[in-house]
């Protein structure tokens, strides 16, 4: 089994004295897991780093065992180094993209919503929306997309700020007062790119993704969000 592909680097470990295991979400098979010889190496380390663009040329003598790989550069990676917070955010997004989505299985629109993501890190103002945007992708693709196009009560298409906790459907204000205190925030700009930010609407955001996340990636397994995530949201909460 043999293919290249682009890819986005979503995490690395050493394998032993010089190599290195990385996990690589490509544009047309998916998540990928490859040995990569040489990972020690100076030259090959930063084409190992999370968010990193590259040329991922695969190979395994079996479909079901862990194959070989090397890699290329093929485009720029978000320079973040002097952007501690966003640096935590590119870093949260490629792991929870690695730990959520299945392997093998292609995602195309996942894989442009990850590229179209770490262009927003330049603008520290917008990208934590578009993070929380992306989270909400990754339901989506797993089939536990929020239904946030109408209130699960009455229909109505307006004045929607609740998400009901059990049925992941959007509550419009009116429909949802009598149990408000049951219900789940849900901040403008999940609705709309042009919904506007309020203060505190990220971590509300944040909170309602990891609910679902929770509920359907992690607890089933019977493990928590992993702690960059956890890191990230009171990092964007100061």
């Amino acid at each position: 089994m043999e293919f290249e592909d682009e890819a986005i680097v979503l995490g690395a470990r050493s394998h032993g004295e010089t190599g290195a295991i990385v996990h690589v979400l490509t544009e047309n098979h998916g998540v990928y897991a490859a040995h990569i010889a040489g990972g020690a190496s100076r030259r090959i380390k930063p084409l190992l780093q999370p968010g990193a663009r590259v040329l991922f040329a695969y190979r395994a003598r079996h479909a079901d065992q862990l194959g070989a790989a090397t890699l290329e550069a093929a485009g720029p990676s978000p320079d973040l180094l002097d952007d501690p917070i966003g640096l935590l955010g590119l870093q949260c997004a490629c792991l929870m993209t690695q730990k959520i989505l299945p392997e093998r299985d292609r995602q195309l629109g996942i894989y442009h919503a990850l590229s179209a993501l770490m262009g927003m890190f330049a603008f520290e103002d917008i990208w934590p929306a578009v993070y929380v945007r992306y989270e909400a992708g990754l339901l989506e693709a797993l089939g536990f997309g929020l239904d946030l196009g109408a209130c699960a009560v009455s229909g109505e298409h307006d004045d929607l700020v609740y998400v009901s906790p059990k049925s992941g459907r959007a509550v419009s204000r009116s429909a949802g007062a009598p149990y408000h205190d049951k219900l789940l925030p849900l901040p403008g700009f999940m609705l709309s790119s042009q919904g506007g930010l309020a203060e505190g609407d990220i971590v509300k955001g944040m909170e309602l993704t990891g609910f679902f996340l929770e509920r359907h990636v992690f607890h089933p397994h019977n493990k928590p969000l992993p702690d960059i995530r956890l890191r990230l949201k009171d990092s964007l909460s100061r």
